[in-house]
């Protein structure tokens, strides 16, 4: 999907899509973190820090009990 900008008084704004941003979860409440690499522009959804810290968690743990497979699985 290609877009172009939209100048909205000194600035420039994207306009995006229902369909794209129900497929994501986004509303209009939905508050919304940016960030970027230099090169490359990232909008996300802020999540509930709970959430995080419990797929963190998941994810040690498979770490510590299925490593060796993931390091094989890689190579």
């Amino acid at each position: 999907m290609r877009k172009k900008l939209t100048r909205t008084g000194n600035s420039l704004a994207l306009v995006l899509d229902k369909q794209l941003l129900d497929r994501v979860g986004i509303d209009a409440d939905t508050p919304i973190e940016v960030s970027t690499n230099g090169q490359v522009i990232v909008l996300s959804p802020v999540r509930d820090h709970r959430r995080t810290g419990k797929l963190k968690k998941i994810v040690t743990e498979a770490h510590k009990r299925y490593g060796g497979v993931f390091r094989r699985l890689a190579e």
